[in-house]
C-alpha cells in the first residue's frame, strides 16, 4: 500500500507537470496574477489587521497596484523613449569611436582583425523605422494590429490579469486553508514545514530581490545622471533589472556607460566617475541592500540562476521565465531537506563503513 501511495504521488506530480507544459500558452495571465497576488497578500493582511474587511483591504491594495502601474507608464516609459531616441541618434558617434579607437588597438596589441558593422547605416535604419512607428506605444500597437489573434490574446491578458489578481487576493487565505485541508494528515506537518520555508525563500526572491533591483536601477540612473551621461536612465535601469544575476548588472552597466561616456565626452578621465557610480552601487548592495532586503535566505548560485532562467524560457517561453526563480528556489529548499535526510541515513553514516571494515577483517 505504501508503494502504491508513492506511485500515485509521483504520477500526480508528473501529470501536473505535463498538464502545465500543455497549457503553458494560456497560463501566463494566471501565473502573473498569482505572483502579484502573492506579493500583495502581506499588505492586505496588514490592512485587515488594522480593522478593514478583507474585501475593502483588497480594494485598497488593488488601487495602489493600479496607481503604481499608471505612474510607471506615465513617467518612466516616456523618459525611456526619449533615451532610446538619444541612443539611436548617438549610434554614428559610437561607430566613429569604435572604428577610430577599438579596431586599431585590437589590431596592434592583439593581432586580430575585426569585421565592423556600419553602425551609422544601422542608426539611419533604426531612426527611420522608429520615427515612422512614432515611439514605443505606437510600435507596440502597430505590431499588434497586424494580427487579430495577437490583439485578442493581449486584450484577454489585459482583462484577465487584474481579475485574477483581485479574486486570488480576496480569497488567498481561504485557498491556502483549503489546500492545507486536502493534504494527507500523515504528511501534513512535513509539507507545512517545507511550504513555510519555501514561502520564506520566495518572499526573499520576489519582495527582497525585486526591491534590490529597483534600488540599484535608481542608484545607477541617478548617479549617471549626476555624472552628466545622456543615456543615464536607459543604462541605469537596464543594469538594475539584470542585477539578479550577481555582477551581470554592474559589469554590463560599466561597459555600456564607459562607452557612452567616452563617446559623449571624448576623454578617458570621463570613465572614472562612471566607475565610481557603479562602485558605490556595488558597495551599497553588498553592505546594506542585500543584507537588509534579502538576507541569506536565497542561496542560489549565480550559475543556477542563469540556468534556471534559460531552461524556463526554453521549455515554457515567457511563462517559464516568470516561474524560473520561484521553482528553482523551491527545488533548492527540497534539496536541502533531501541532503539532510541523506546525511542522517545509514547509506551515508558510519555504521555502513563499520560493517564493511568488519567484513573485510573477517575475510582477511
Amino acid at each position: 500500500m505504501a508503494n502504491l501511495n508513492k506511485c500515485m504521488v509521483v504520477a500526480g506530480i508528473l501529470g501536473a507537470g505535463w498538464l502545465i507544459y500543455l497549457l503553458a500558452p494560456i497560463l501566463t495571465p494566471f501565473v502573473a496574477g498569482a505572483l502579484v497576488a502573492y506579493l500583495s497578500d502581506p499588505l492586505a493582511d496588514r490592512l485587515e489587521s488594522l480593522g478593514l474587511k478583507r474585501q475593502n483591504a483588497v480594494i485598497v491594495v488593488f488601487a495602489v497596484i493600479i496607481f503604481a502601474i499608471s505612474l510607471v507608464l506615465l513617467l518612466i516609459i516616456p523618459m525611456l523613449e526619449e533615451q532610446i531616441n538619444r541612443f539611436i541618434d548617438n549610434l554614428p558617434a559610437y561607430s566613429r569611436w569604435f572604428r577610430a579607437t577599438v579596431i586599431p588597438w585590437a589590431q596592434k596589441h592583439l593581432g586580430i582583425r575585426i569585421k565592423f558593422v556600419d553602425l551609422e547605416q544601422l542608426a539611419g535604419m533604426l531612426s527611420a523605422h522608429w520615427q515612422q512607428a512614432g515611439g514605443v506605444a505606437t510600435t507596440v500597437l502597430s505590431s499588434l494590429s497586424r494580427s487579430g489573434a495577437v490583439v485578442i490574446s493581449w486584450l484577454m491578458n489585459l482583462v484577465l490579469i487584474p481579475v485574477v489578481i483581485f479574486y486570488l487576493l480576496r480569497d488567498w487565505d481561504v485557498i491556502v486553508a483549503q489546500v492545507n485541508g486536502l493534504l494527507p494528515r500523515r504528511w501534513a506537518p512535513d509539507i507545512t514545514m517545507l511550504a513555510a520555508e519555501s514561502d520564506e525563500v520566495l518572499s526573499a526572491v520576489f519582495r527582497g530581490q525585486f526591491a534590490v533591483m529597483a534600488a540599484l536601477g535608481t542608484i545607477y540612473s541617478v548617479g549617471l545622471w549626476l555624472v552628466g551621461l545622456d543615456l543615464a536612465l536607459l543604462i541605469g535601469m537596464f543594469s538594475g533589472l539584470i542585477s539578479f544575476i550577481p555582477y551581470a548588472g554592474s559589469i554590463s552597466g560599466v561597459v555600456a556607460a564607459s562607452i557612452a561616456a567616452l563617446t559623449q565626452f571624448g576623454d578617458l578621465w570621463s570613465v572614472v566617475p562612471v566607475l565610481a557610480v557603479f562602485g558605490v552601487g556595488q558597495m551599497l548592495e553588498g553592505v546594506w541592500l542585500t543584507p537588509w532586503l534579502v538576507g541569506n535566505k536565497i542561496g542560489l548560485h549565480p550559475v543556477a540562476v542563469i540556468f534556471a532562467v534559460l531552461a524556463g524560457g526554453q521549455l515554457f517561453g515567457f511563462l517559464g521565465v516568470l516561474l524560473a526563480l520561484p521553482v528553482a528556489s523551491v527545488i533548492m529548499v527540497l534539496m536541502r531537506h533531501i541532503h539532510s535526510l541523506y546525511k542522517s541515513s545509514d547509506l551515508y553514516g558510519d555504521d555502513v563503513s563499520g560493517e564493511d571494515s568488519e567484513s573485510l577483517g573477517d575475510r582477511s
